[in-house]
């Protein structure tokens, strides 16, 4: 008996930039149009904080962001020139010396060392935080800069919380992981990466990095400004071993101004009155020793700005398939967490939920979701996605294209990866790997694949305006990382400016 595969390709969504005009490319798009709340020329007030050399070499390079800058990659469709923040953005980025921190040199090198104590850890993180801090009064900048040398950025030390048992009962989840990650089919680096940006993993809990203990820091305040790490990195890196200055500049600007309260775009198609919820798990270790996994809800409309929420504590031991799960009144309590968060910044209830979770719903689950939900929405998706080994070749030398949906036998696959036509390139080195898509209960998976493409756009982080994960689920990593940081009596900001 033949098989039945049926394969569509779908449009590539739209976003929608200032004025209401749209494209499919962000940086084409702003370079013509400016951002999706373009009111005229703004002024971005940015905070640095940094060593002397730090802040002296990211005010001189973020200043520059003012004038053009040409891309040097190979493909122009793709890799635009740097028209200036004014032409890019409306904005224009100014560095007031009364919103610049000087870190002291000599506490920084005593601190800073290869194999550092964990007291000199938080030390050097508390030396940064108080100049942090000392910028969230009424008076305050848009967004702070905190420019460190590469090397503070790659800092990681152990974490010295952990008695010698809960270390090894993390070191056989780390191993239970790799194995896990073996058991794919052919793994790309893409795939790998994939994995470990859904949640994080046991070693996020057997070390610190600094980048995250200080980032961690700014949920301890209720008035906070954002916070953008800058790199030395980026702005001394030659331009033969990475990105253009160019592109540097799209994706740091773009970052930035979203940052600092700007929305550079908005998804053009989304229907109104629809929350997207992601759900991810994260471990954690909470306090007497137990691990436990956080259960996180990440939620996201056309008609608010995206926000997260801490959902119920979930024991390690709660898992099917070697995968965490919500119980019945974990589910529920999360479903209406989100939606009473929603009605709040809306003054509205959704007139649909789509959850999306990286693995098959569990009864339980399904049902504490759609008795959460009952009463208040009228319809309930429950999507999940996940990694698969399938793979796909067209006849002739392009790549399947991103947006193919594959559908065999019941089960569908989704190209969020693949050759972008109007780049006229595949942005990859391996045969692109599709997301398997499917649901508890019924549902439109061609429905529900299209607004997986639109959130695939969502990612104010990087101007390249494509990544492989909706935003429901793309920053989840970065939320569980911040979390292994706060104690549990510290609720992290809800707000995606302070996870990115």
């Amino acid at each position: 008996m033949a098989t039945a595969i049926k394969i569509k390709c779908l449009p590539e969504p739209e976003l929608q930039f200032s004025n209401g005009r749209r494209d499919l490319d962000p940086r084409r798009a702003l370079a013509a149009n400016g951002p999706a709340d373009h009111r005229g020329l703004r002024t971005i007030r940015v905070g640095l904080i940094g060593l002397a050399e730090e802040t002296n070499a990211a005010s001189a390079w973020i200043t520059s962001m003012a004038a053009f800058r040409p891309a040097r990659e190979r493909n122009a469709r793709r890799y635009r020139d740097w028209p200036g923040s004014e032409k890019a953005l409306g904005a224009r980025f100014e560095i007031d010396p009364q919103f610049v921190r000087t870190i002291d040199k000599a506490q920084h090198d005593r601190l800073f060392r290869d194999h550092m104590r964990a007291a000199e850890f938080d030390a050097l993180v508390e030396l940064y935080e108080g100049p942090m801090s000392s910028m969230f009064g009424d008076i305050r900048p848009d967004c702070i800069v905190v420019c460190i040398p590469d090397a503070l950025g790659d800092l990681r030390v152990q974490n010295p919380e952990l008695s010698a048992k809960e270390r090894r009962a993390l070191e056989i989840l780390k191993s239970e992981e790799e194995s896990l990650q073996g058991d794919l089919f052919a793994p790309t680096e893409e795939e790998l990466a994939e994995a470990e940006a859904l949640r994080t993993t046991a070693e996020d809990l057997l070390f610190r990095s600094f980048y995250r203990a200080l980032k961690a820091k700014v949920h301890k305040y209720e008035n906070a400004v954002p916070v953008q790490v800058l790199r030395r990195g980026t702005i001394d890196r030659p331009e033969d071993a990475g990105h253009s200055q160019a592109t540097r500049a799209w994706n740091f600007a773009t970052a930035l101004y979203y940052k600092a309260g700007g929305l550079p775009w908005r998804p053009a198609d989304l229907p109104d009155g629809v929350c997207f919820i992601g759900v991810s798990f994260h471990h954690l270790k909470k306090r007497g020793g137990h691990l436990v996994y956080a259960s996180v809800a990440q939620a996201f409309s056309s008609d608010h700005e995206p926000f997260c929420l801490k959902g119920a504590h979930v024991d390690h031991d709660q898992r099917r398939d070697r995968q965490p799960y919500l119980n019945k009144d974990q589910a529920f309590g999360m479903m209406r967490d989100i939606l009473h968060g929603y009605e709040l910044r809306t003054g509205v209830k959704p007139k649909r939920v789509v959850v999306h979770k990286t693995s098959m719903y569990q009864p339980e689950e399904e049902e504490g979701f759609r008795d959460g939900a009952k009463g208040i929405v009228p319809n309930c998706d429950l999507v999940w996605l996940r990694q698969t080994s399938f793979r796909m070749v067209r006849k002739g030398t392009e790549e399947p294209w991103r947006g193919t949906l594959c559908q065999i036998e019941g089960d569908s696959y989704l190209f969020t990866s693949g050759y972008v036509p109007w780049w006229d390139e595949f942005p990859g080195a391996h045969i692109p790997a599709p997301l398997q898509i499917g649901s508890a209960g019924p549902t439109d998976i061609e429905a529900r694949s299209r607004e997986i493409l639109t959130l695939s756009k969502m990612n104010w982080n990087s101007s390249d305006g494509i990544t492989r994960l909706p935003v429901t689920l793309l920053f989840a990593k970065k939320v569980g990382e911040i979390m292994t940081e706060l104690s549990d009596n510290v609720t992290p900001n809800p707000s995606f400016r302070f996870h990115t």
